[in-house]
């Protein structure tokens, strides 16, 4: 048997191309898929509840129909669906501001008469170099207010309740912080020319500035079912009051989390009637609005 140098290196030689073998696998070998970025604080506080369409499967009685309140149900969403304001449904079964609606209530609607039907939203003149309507203005052309959400979007709870609590005869107002960064106030609080009424303060903001929840609560409502007011954040508090944000550019909380005195809730814009950013903001006490100014500028 030979056993020359060229023999002697068979071994090593077989070694190698083994090596260079494996590594050639290996470089085939697909790298790991990277990992997809986490979604953005904002991404993942978008609100998400959205109502439960109600059906006008109400049996007919006279005067209107007899509905049975199922699970998801709200009174606003049973008022959608029969097309009649939910503030005259409220009236016919005696419901007040504070009131919940029950999983198997009968609610009678009244239906086919004039008082069912909302005020008409007004028609536009088509007139060249007609002003913009003034937000104030359309104060009463809508047939949703904010009383009518308060009592309307809570979610039909479980029947039957073994008791109700009592509600306070007025509401208990908290310590207010400032909702945005500004002080300059656009519109205050009260009567304006012609008759009507803000129930509220505009406050000038920067679009897309931070809004904060003014006391700790919990979130009533989130939605733009107002048109004057666009996007909108209802937040209820301890003792029964609730504040209101409206003409956001976005909203940051879903309906039913529980926020913190100065917790990021959305984002200031101009949706709605607004003509530059800001933020409509109410402070409500049962069905009465009062001036939030001496209590911001008091906590100040």
């Amino acid at each position: 048997m030979r056993s020359g140098p060229a023999f002697r290196h068979i071994p090593f030689l077989a070694a190698l191309a083994a090596g260079l073998l494996l590594a050639a696998c290996a470089s085939r070998t697909p790298p790991a898929p990277a990992p997809r970025p986490a979604p953005s604080a904002s991404e993942a506080a978008k609100p998400r509840w959205q109502p439960v369409p109600a059906v006008a499967d109400g049996k007919a009685v006279p005067g209107g129909r007899a509905h049975v309140v199922k699970p998801g149900e709200t009174g606003l969403a049973i008022a959608a669906a029969y097309k009649v304001p939910w503030r005259v449904i409220a009236a016919a079964n005696g419901i007040g501001y504070d009131s919940i609606i029950r999983v198997g209530q009968t609610l009678f609607v009244p239906t086919g008469t004039r008082q069912a039907a909302g005020p008409s939203p007004p028609k536009a003149s088509g007139r060249p170099g007609q002003k913009r309507p003034d937000p104030e203005a359309l104060a009463r052309s809508f047939a949703l207010d904010i009383d009518e959400l308060v009592s309307g979007s809570a979610v039909a709870a479980p029947a039957p309740p073994a008791a109700l609590p009592e509600r306070p005869a007025l509401a208990r107002v908290p310590a207010l912080a400032w909702p945005v960064d500004g002080r300059v106030i656009l519109s205050g609080f009260g009567p304006k020319p012609g008759g009507l009424v803000n129930e509220g303060i505009n406050i000038r903001a920067v679009r897309g500035g931070a809004v904060r929840a003014a006391a700790p609560g919990t979130v009533l409502y989130v939605g733009d079912a107002i048109p004057r007011f666009g996007l909108l954040v209802l937040l209820r508090h301890e003792g029964g009051a609730v504040t209101a944000y409206g003409h956001l550019e976005d909203a940051l909380v879903s309906k039913g989390a529980t926020v913190e005195r100065g917790a990021l809730i959305g984002r200031a814009g101009a949706s709605g009637a607004a003509r530059e950013p800001q933020l409509m903001f109410q402070l409500r006490l049962g069905r009465k609005a009062v001036d939030p100014l001496p209590y911001l500028r008091s906590q100040a």
